[in-house]
């Protein structure tokens, strides 16, 4: 009882009044800053998911990404927040602090040396969500591999080709990326005629296909804009080459392709115009005499390919 009213009697109890008034103090500004932290950045989230669905993207995929964002950052503010905070208060109780930042700066760099790998990821990851490089469900080329995006995290990138197969690449490691899907697609053909057709006729038979093809209800909500018939493009071995491109939505560019192709090839048998093929010509020198092969009808094999000796 005796060493209780020592203690009692040898406390400074204005210091110790005055000391927890100042740590009330620190506290309050701590949640109020807290609080305005938080409210700037639902204000920001908010208007990220906004300009994100102004730009074209889906509703679900924008706000997954902004809340990514918007709670990393959010972590890295209360933490950097509250451990400001500690110090402040470890301070005014009386505790050196100098140690425990200079042990704390030790740490932190044997920490840094020890997973700088999983650092770089992550910063690299926080930047690639941040400037929508990619989303979920683009087809892109990364490394040189191509396929669509499954999962966007921050540390690694999450691919699956055409195979089926699931390629992980962290973040750090991502030395090029090609996003063939972000806002809108295009696909760009190079149609071969021989050389004996006509090219404006031949651009104006793509033409018609193209006018067809805008105005089909499957097909024509595809194509955002009109397609582009850019001429002669070179002249191939065998063939006169016209090139073209289409735009259309995200992802949709194969499909489209595919049908114009299909629709070419008829509209090109239906006006006769030939699509040429590669020609080889075989020389076995002069000691062997030239051959020729044909096709001919006979009863039990409709197509038998005959050869023969040419006669001197």
């Amino acid at each position: 009882m005796n060493l209780f009213q020592e203690f009692a009697t040898n406390i400074r109890w204005e210091t110790l009044i005055f000391t927890g008034f100042r740590i009330l103090i620190i506290l309050a500004f701590g949640w109020l800053a807290a609080r305005i932290s938080t409210q700037v950045l639902k204000r920001m989230e908010r208007r990220l998911i906004s300009k994100g669905q102004a730009e074209g993207e889906p509703p679900t995929e924008s706000a997954k990404r902004v809340e990514t964002l918007v709670r990393l950052i959010r972590q890295g503010i209360g933490l950097t927040l509250w451990a400001i905070i500690s110090l402040i208060i470890l301070k005014e109780i009386g505790v050196e602090i100098g140690p425990i930042l200079a042990g704390a700066g030790i740490l932190g760099l044997a920490i840094g040396f020890g997973a700088q790998n999983l650092v770089r990821d992550v910063i690299a990851g926080f930047f690639m969500i941040l400037e929508n490089q990619v989303r979920v469900g683009d087809v892109a080329i990364i490394n040189g591999t191509g396929g669509m995006v499954e999962k966007v995290n921050f540390r690694t990138l999450v691919l699956r080709d055409q195979a089926g197969v699931v390629h992980v690449f962290p973040n750090g490691t991502i030395t090029t990326l090609s996003n063939m899907t972000q806002e809108w697609s295009a696909y760009v053909f190079d149609i071969g005629v021989a050389y004996k057709e006509n090219t404006d006729r031949v651009i104006g038979v793509l033409q018609e296909v193209l006018d067809r093809m805008q105005a089909d209800p499957d097909f024509g909500p595809l194509i955002i804009a009109p397609p582009e018939i850019m001429g002669v493009n070179q002249f191939a071995d065998s063939a006169v080459v016209i090139k073209g491109r289409i735009k259309t939505k995200p992802i949709r560019q194969w499909m489209v392709g595919r049908e114009f192709l299909r629709r070419v090839k008829m509209a090109f048998d239906e006006h006769g115009i030939e699509i040429p093929f590669p020609h080889r010509s075989l020389y076995f020198g002069e000691a062997s005499k030239p051959f020729f092969l044909q096709w001919q009808n006979q009863a039990n094999s409709p197509n038998t390919l005959t050869e023969g000796v040419e006669k001197e």
